[in-house]
């Protein structure tokens, strides 16, 4: 009879441990006791290695050289790129020269217009897209760096539609209020600046059509940017112990369902902006922390101030309206040239008198000329006398709109053209 061998360990544990209880490792009666262990053949061991068989190799010199051919492209591309920044630097130094203006929208259409004509993929057009805005927002800072001013804290819708418009090689000045950005373009103090106009399910911004009112004539609108807006529960506590939700009155209402669904319980509180709710939340999360109470704040809004103001992201696109987009003007002291693409906006008070409006819209009609948007705010100056807002397609040098709007100014009290601009045919 064949003398039996030493008994193998139990290695269904982890630490010397088998079925949660620890083993002997010495005394009589332990391992040291009963000599050494039998080695475990390879096979039964379960992270040990095999040869790597001639297919597996084949793979990994195949992945090689792919990289080694990622590699070179990658080199090339910095070549290119720099050539290019080369000839960017020509450019800053001829519009120097002659005081035109660096940031030239028209520019920017046909740049991005081209590189998306030649896109066949696999690279998506937003990718694309994406890469050619940050290249051309390198070449704003070796031409001159600019100063973009727009509606803060920094968090805001108004800061990420800023910084997929511009690309993160400008500066950013947040400012506290949307008559803030106008005074401060108006003083030269920030080269551009970006405001919200209006949002697809809000509609019109007030504060920004009484802007325009107050400042008519010495800003214009010289880009048109469309924002997808997404919004977020940011906390850095577990989704079931938020108790208090805060957020700017539009965000909340933009997510009304989902919260009322989810968090029936949580106390909404308003705040000032996305930004400023993100951060009282981020706040109350510390102090909660730092006498041992239970954090229970949360804050709606981007992502952008979650990461800004070191919230996680509990859930994403919780909007109502996943198709919700808010619409913002690039405001300067210069004029867009056309693009071939365009839009024209116009702000105008009509004659006291019966059919006044009809009027001014019967112009357009008559001469083909599409009406993007209208809108209304009241003057300020007289009870229930109004201004009107429309956006036009078309530039102002167009010779059918031109002479469209001479004729609306014999129909009109008051007249003025806020801008003819590149018209923003993609949602950032």
């Amino acid at each position: 009879m064949a003398k039996k061998g030493p008994k193998k360990p139990d290695r269904r544990g982890q630490g010397g441990t088998s079925k949660g209880k620890p083993t002997r490792s010495g005394g009589s009666g332990g391992a040291s006791a009963r000599g050494p262990k039998p080695a475990t053949p390879p096979s039964a061991s379960p992270t040990a290695k095999h040869a790597p068989t001639k297919q597996e190799l084949a793979g990994q010199e195949a992945l090689k050289e792919l990289r080694r051919k990622i590699d070179r492209i990658d080199m090339r591309l910095v070549r290119l790129l720099n050539d290019r920044a080369s000839l960017v630097v020509e450019v800053g130094k001829s519009k120097r020269n002659t005081g035109a203006p660096i940031y030239a929208p028209h520019r920017e259409a046909e740049v991005l217009a081209k590189a998306l004509k030649a896109n066949t993929g696999p690279l998506p057009d937003r990718a694309v897209e994406g890469v050619f805005r940050e290249l051309m927002s390198g070449s704003f800072a070796i031409e001159q760096p600019l100063r973009i001013g727009y509606l803060g804290p920094p968090g805001s819708f108004s800061h990420a539609a800023a910084m997929a418009h511009f690309g993160s090689s400008v500066s950013f000045e947040d400012l506290r209020e949307i008559r803030g950005v106008f005074t401060e373009v108006r003083r030269g103090h920030v080269d551009y600046g970006l405001v919200p106009i209006e949002n697809s399910t809000h509609g019109g911004v007030a504060e920004a059509l009484d802007a325009f009112l107050e400042t008519a004539g010495e800003v214009t609108i010289y880009a048109e940017v469309q924002l997808a807006v997404h919004l977020a529960l940011l906390a850095n506590c577990q989704p079931s112990q938020i108790r208090r939700v805060h957020a700017k009155p539009e965000a909340s209402a933009q997510c009304r369902t989902w919260l009322a669904t989810q968090y029936p319980q949580a106390e909404v509180l308003a705040a000032a902006s996305s930004s400023r709710a993100a951060m009282t939340a981020a706040e109350e999360c510390k102090l909660a922390e730092s006498i041992g109470a239970e954090p229970g704040s949360a804050a709606v809004g981007p992502s952008l101030a979650g990461e800004l103001y070191g919230l996680r992201v509990l859930f994403a696109d919780i909007e109502d309206n996943p198709n919700n987009v808010t619409r913002f003007f690039v405001i300067s002291r210069h004029r867009a040239m056309r693009s071939g693409e365009d839009k024209t906006s116009i702000m105008f008070k009509t004659a006291d008198k019966p059919g006044a409006l009809m009027e001014v819209l019967k112009v357009f009609a008559d001469a083909g000329i599409n009406l993007a948007h209208i809108d209304k705010r009241p003057s300020g100056r007289h009870n229930w006398e109004y201004t009107f807002f429309l956006d036009i397609v078309g530039h102002r040098e167009d010779a059918e709109l031109a002479s469209a709007l001479d004729e609306v100014e014999r129909h009109c009290k008051e007249l003025s053209v806020l801008g003819s601009y590149p018209r923003s045919r993609r949602i950032l």
